[in-house]
């Protein structure tokens, strides 16, 4: 049989033309191009696969095809024929490829740890059509957007943008020019290797894939090798598989046009991008891909979201500051840090203790000596009254070197321990010595979990939980381990305690050492190195090879349903290792980095794609974790760190104190920024709402906002905080000015309200050693409030918009505004729990007006929150008269405009947030009549 392309078309006269453009702009999916091969994908797999039959669903939404092998190799294995393929419409803007053995069931993450719809539940219900001349997956409604063609042979299949024709992916091998060969492999499907390939366009720039850290900046870059694979490795190493693991990506085109692919795997692969292709090698599980139509990169975000779970509401307080050390060594010195922060008017909302405070680092256990727990108990106290948080770490490795241990007694109750490939619970070594891990995905670890909590908390009232060291991070390495009673108790807070002192049989198994090599931190070893190994298994027989990347989420969904049934209120979780759809139950940090300036410079790029991903609440360690910073690093840290969405200063032991108050310049530098961030608390609360709702990411590259504007896909040293608070740091030594990229727009300086009119390009602006530059753009209403030290005593302040027009003679403006306890466990319009606020501005050349449009606005009444002050910015004079809500401002006192900024300021107005308002002004030559 010969190669056959399948091309969807659907021909309607009154588009005859946009269809021809269409048409043949989905002919270019099958045109011949060169492609660069990725150095792991040069070897032949065969001729790939041939479609056999195809059965079509009931209701019109995809269909199933049945696949053979053609030739193969014995290369990594046999390969597995017959194969099932469904291509489904999960929506009008999202499309659902599944490919997987049709015999044989084989490992997918799981429905109960990522819910989504379930095809394979259709297969009964579909009716066999002619394949040789079917149209694919066609859109037959004309708001699908995405639309679906195949090859019969070999096997290949594209996506393509249904009002443009342009081709979005594309498995189907193109021959190369120069040799009349395929340019890259077709399909190949192996009990543990997978591959397939997707043609790119030179023109395209490709963000996603994580996570690592990249000094090459946002963009992925073309001729690289990404690895995803949960490792426990220092976040200042670059360029190698971190803690978490995300098979997504988004793809803008020229013009700005934007769409995501997702490929749900939690097994070990590679990811080739290469300059016209790019290669999945995948060590197991199926091919499970999911195409998001955008087109707009917030578009992208919402599909993507709303498969994998919205991100999780954070509590108000978690976006005050947070303060945090590994070596904290007494519960004295923690008083002493809370103290300090206070005495030098620094904010702190939230203090934190690393490992230091447990009892032999066993998990729910405190220190009798060093922080005794009704010491501990009584400092919370005092905490609370102030406003203030206490958060503490929990490690998932459980000590099993001592006696009478309850924690551990009851989960060997419960049975709920890993298991070894001999049915023995598994022995790992961490801080405390030697350790069993949890199973979460066994059905009783949740509620063993959560009675270990429960009881904790009985102990101590804890604000929230860091769970680390859970990709899962081990000492040893080996499928089997014991150890003598010379290692017990070697756990007695001792920072040396990383050398494994178990003895282990290293694994042999086609788990450990599979015939494919992932590029596992840079060079291969054995995959369970300084994990769990590959061969152990979790509950009903799952092999962690499967699992691995799974094992930070799953503790993320078992902490945070523990959390909200032991608190009753909104959880807060800190989680290092993460995966696809843990934004839905965790926040995130970006792991152990260090105190230089090139770590604060990839902070900004690893905080963007952690929101990209779906983990808004995210930030990296202030002033670096490891090594000693320097009083420049970490006042200018400070300044960007402010802006984090979660914003922790944190620091490793054995290094230098960096608290803010350490140095003066760092400290009136952090009061400056920090200021500046919690008057943004309204702005930075109502992001995180809009989050839960649409996905979007608190912190932004700039394309989410000006995806047309080319330049913005290479700024990685900027970002914007919701669609328009531009955020320019000092990011490299001995600075004093920073040369920042501005979209095209009139853009304020939110410290002093100074105006730059950009046509998008690049401006010099000073920064001195107290300042960093803070923007927000025309179309913008921002809601503020006061600076305080707690974001409790923000709350109380009355509040002030800020509304940004363009210079141009008529502009509009508008903002959001949510507001809420800040602790019940839902984040939604609810009346008499929350409230939603409107505002719309239109200005002219004579006369502008703000309008609210109040929803649920019972609870803002019931709390007293009033606006006090609104400055207009881009008013081009003075006023004479002002109208609020039917009455003249008459006072002078009220009114206040300066000419040089462009500034109208209308103060003392005490308006009721929870009711609808309207103001009108004009300029001294129009008066407006009253009614």
């Amino acid at each position: 049989m010969g190669w056959k392309p399948h091309v969807t078309m659907t021909f309607r006269p009154s588009r005859m033309a946009a269809t021809i453009i269409a048409f043949a702009m989905a002919l270019l999916c099958f045109l011949n191009l060169t492609a660069a091969l990725s150095p792991k994908a040069l070897r032949s797999f065969g001729a790939g696969h041939r479609m056999t039959s195809v059965f079509e669903f009931d209701d019109g939404s995809g269909f199933v095809a049945n696949l053979e092998l053609i030739t193969g190799t014995e290369i990594y294995g046999p390969d597995i024929s017959p194969l099932r393929m469904i291509a489904r419409y999960d929506s009008d803007d999202r499309l659902h490829v599944h490919i997987t053995d049709s015999i044989h069931a084989r490992w997918e993450v799981p429905q109960d740890i990522i819910p989504r719809p379930d095809s394979s539940s259709l297969v009964t219900h579909v009716k066999e059509r002619d394949m040789e001349h079917s149209e694919g997956l066609d859109p037959a409604r004309n708001d699908r957007q995405l639309q679906l063609s195949y090859t019969v042979e070999p096997f290949g299949f594209a996506i393509t943008r249904t009002s443009t024709g342009e081709c979005l992916f594309n498995s189907t091998p193109p021959i190369r020019q120069d040799s009349g060969e395929p340019a890259f492999n077709s399909m190949v499907f192996k009990d543990q290797y997978l591959e397939i390939s997707t043609q790119l366009p030179r023109n395209n720039s490709l963000f996603g894939i994580g996570e690592s850290t990249r000094p090459d900046g946002l963009r992925l870059t073309r001729g690289r090798l990404y690895t995803l694979w949960a490792t426990d490795i220092a976040a200042y190493k670059v360029d190698v598989d971190l803690y978490g693991a995300y098979p997504f990506y988004m793809d803008i085109r020229e013009g700005g046009a934007t769409h995501g692919v997702l490929m749900l795997n939690s097994n070990g692969m590679d990811i080739w991008v290469g300059e016209d292709m790019l290669t999945y090698h995948v060590i197991g599980g199926v091919l499970d891909f999911y195409f998001f139509a955008g087109p707009a990169p917030l578009a992208v975000i919402d599909q993507y979201t709303n498969l994998i779970g919205r991100p999780t509401p954070m509590p108000y307080w978690s976006f005050g500051f947070h303060q945090c050390r590994w070596g904290y060594e007494t519960i004295d010195e923690i008083k002493d840090v809370v103290a300090n922060y206070k005495k030098a008017n620094i904010p702190l909302d939230t203090i934190w203790n690393d490992i230091d405070y447990m009892d032999a680092y066993k998990d729910f256990t405190f220190d009798p000596v060093r922080y005794d727990e009704n010491t501990v108990r009584e400092f919370v106290k005092e905490l609370h009254a102030n406003g203030q948080q206490y958060i503490v770490i929990l490690d998932p490795g459980i000590s099993v070197g001592y006696k009478n241990y309850s924690t551990l007694e009851r989960g060997l109750k419960d049975d709920i321990f890993l298991k070894n490939e001999f049915g023995n619970n598994y022995l790992a070594q961490v801080w405390p010595g030697p350790v069993y891990f949890p199973d979460f995905l066994h059905p009783k670890a949740s509620s063993w979990w959560t009675q270990e909590i429960a009881d904790f908390f009985d102990k101590v009232p804890f604000d929230g939980l860091w769970i680390d060291m859970n990709e899962a991070s081990n000492f040893c390495t080996g499928s089997a381990c014991s150890f003598d009673t010379l290692t017990l108790g070697m756990g007695k807070n001792d920072s040396d305690n990383d050398r494994c002192l178990l003895h282990c049989v290293n694994g042999t198994s086609r788990f450990d050492d599979p015939p494919y090599k992932i590029n596992h931190v840079g060079t291969y070893d054995n995959l369970g190195v300084k994990t769990i190994a590959m061969t152990v298994k979790h509950y009903n027989g799952v092999l962690e090879y499967d699992a691995h990347n799974l094992y930070g989420l799953c503790e993320s969904i078992a902490t945070q349903k523990t959390l909200r049934d032991v608190t009753g209120k909104r959880p807060f979780i800190l989680s290092r290792s993460t995966f696809v759809g843990s934004g839905a139950h965790t926040a995130h940090w970006t792991g152990d980095n260090k105190a230089t300036w090139e770590d604060l410079k990839y902070s900004i790029v690893s905080v963007i794609n952690s929101g990209m991903f779906g983990v808004p609440m995210v930030g990296a360690d202030i002033c670096g974790f490891a090594g000693n910073t320097t009083e420049e690093l970490c006042r200018r840290w400070m300044q960007l760190g402010a802006f984090y969405p979660f914003s922790r200063n944190h620091a490793a032991l054995g290094t230098n104190s960096h608290e803010p108050y350490i140095w003066e310049s760092v400290a009136e530098a952090s009061r400056k920024a920090l200021g500046l961030r919690y008057r943004l608390l309204p702005h930075l609360y109502t992001l995180m709402f809009e989050a839960t709702k649409s996905g979007a990411p608190i912190a932004r590259a700039l394309f989410f906002s000006f995806p047309k504007d080319l330049n913005t896909l290479a700024i990685n040293d900027q970002f914007l905080l919701g669609r328009s608070v531009l955020i320019s740091p000092i990011v490299a030594e001995g600075l004093t000015s920073v040369n920042a990229y501005f979209p095209k727009g009139t853009w304020y300086n939110l410290f002093d309200f100074s105006k730059i009119v950009s046509t998008g390009e690049r401006r010099m602006l000073p920064a001195p050693a107290d300042s960093i530059n803070v923007h927000v753009s025309e179309g913008q209403i921002l809601p503020m409030q006061e600076a305080r030290l707690t974001s409790a005593e923000v709350k109380k302040t009355p509040f002030t918009l800020v509304v940004v027009f363009s210079a141009d003679a008529s502009a509009s403006a508008s903002g959001k505004l949510f507001v809420d306890s800040g602790v019940d466990i839902e984040m939604g319009i609810q009346d008499g729990s929350s409230t939603f606020v409107q505002f719309f501005a239109e200005r002219s050349l004579h006369s502008g007006s703000l309008v609210s449009r109040v929803i649920a606005g019972n609870y803002a009444l019931e709390q007293g929150l009033v606006l006090q002050s609104i400055r207009f910015l881009g008013v081009s004079g003075p006023v004479s008269d002002v109208i609020v809500n039917g009455e003249r401002i008459v006072s002078a006192e009220q009114l206040s405009y300066d000419a040089r900024l462009e500034s109208l300021q209308v103060s003392g107005l005490s308006l009721l947030l929870g009711r609808d308002f309207e103001l009108r002004w004009a300029m001294k030559e129009l008066r407006w009549a009253t009614q």
